[in-house]
């Protein structure tokens, strides 16, 4: 245990699992919660009944796989003075797709670099060929979708609970519990989020998980507000009055009454709010003041490349391989989010198809 703390790989290594470690064991969690229940089976069969849910759900789990790769780092020894020593970790994910590190820009699948003056061979063949530091594109690209699923899932935990407990709270008790709870995320809704977020980054400084906890904080306040009026609605029904009458306790009524019955608004109010999270990632990393440097990011990528677009010949690659991983992702989270919403909002049951 000493050897693990004293060790900055090894601990970068603990830290990096750990962080897609909790996204995974959350939705192993809710899998599991989902499928011991009879209705839960029934919703999910009538979810995966559309081929684009299917596709959808498919491409998230490929996502998923390459941030998986991406989060197991295996050392990388070294032999000084007789002794074998950790120098640096590999991630899984460059151990099965190692390319070569050039000396500058190389096009698509080029076999010289760009430059004309310095122009000379490749050491490999880059699918989306490198950038002005000679990385190849494409691992760039990949090693974006771990920052990604990791901002949008850890955020998710963080304001899950929040939004549940404040706002069936505020909307269970009423009185000045209400009117604290209100004045709290009036307050922060009151303040642009774009702006919270640069304050909050300056405070705790830049990484993967302060990221995601100012996001969490910034975040909540939409999930409360939703939960709060649902539960407004919901503790003035038959049900609940029945349960009060009877002698159930408040937090009783909550626990088996109120919160399964905002369920279905939290679940839909999550995966849609997923997109957000990792567009609002892409554009702190482009400002400056998201992950560190040297993390994975398609925004860090996009700031990056901003200044090739005005080079002759135009160095397209870099913004688009990011661009397009992005727009897939948030597209098949919007798929999958719309037909959840379908199936699960009780407005939409005579719609439902």
């Amino acid at each position: 245990m000493k050897a693990l703390f004293s060790n900055p790989f090894l601990l970068d290594s603990v830290r990096s699992m750990a962080e897609v470690a909790v996204v995974v064991a959350a939705l192993l969690f809710g899998t599991v919660r989902v499928l011991r229940h009879p209705v839960g089976r029934g919703r999910l069969k009538q979810i995966f009944s559309s081929r684009g849910a299917r596709v959808s759900f498919g491409v998230l789990l490929f996502f998923l796989l390459i941030a998986l790769l991406d989060s197991i780092r295996l050392p990388v020894y070294e032999i000084r003075a007789g002794e074998r020593r950790i120098v640096k970790t590999e991630t899984l994910l460059e151990k099965l797709y190692h390319p070569a590190r050039e000396e500058t820009l190389s096009a698509p699948l080029a076999t010289v670099t760009l430059e004309g003056y310095r122009s000379r061979p490749l050491k490999g063949r880059h699918i989306l060929g490198t950038d002005l530091n000679g990385n190849d594109v494409l691992l760039q690209a990949l090693k974006g979708v771990r920052t990604a699923l990791i901002i949008g899932g850890l955020t998710v935990v963080i304001v899950i609970p929040l939004g549940i407990l404040f706002g069936v709270l505020a909307g269970y008790f009423g009185g000045r519990v209400d009117d604290l709870i209100t004045y709290v995320f009036s307050t922060i809704e009151s303040v642009p989020e774009i702006l919270l977020l640069i304050c909050l980054m300056k405070l705790m400084g830049q990484g993967l998980t302060q990221l995601c906890i100012a996001m969490g904080i910034t975040t909540w306040v939409g999930l409360c507000r939703v939960v709060r009026g649902e539960t407004l609605k919901l503790r003035e029904l038959p049900f609940v009055q029945a349960a009060r009458a009877l002698g159930a306790g408040a937090f009783s009524i909550l626990r088996r009454h109120i919160i399964p019955n905002v369920m279905h608004i939290v679940l839909i109010t999550a995966i849609l709010r997923f997109s957000g999270l990792v567009l609002s990632e892409a554009i702190l990393s482009y400002l400056g003041i998201g992950v560190e440097p040297g993390t994975g990011s398609w925004g860090a990528m996009i700031d990056q490349a901003r200044n090739d677009l005005a080079r002759d010949p135009v160095v397209w690659w870099s913004v688009t391989a990011a661009g397009t991983m992005l727009f897939i992702l948030i597209l098949a989270a919007n798929v999958f989010g719309d037909r959840v919403r379908d199936v699960l909002d009780p407005r939409l049951q005579g719609r439902r198809v």
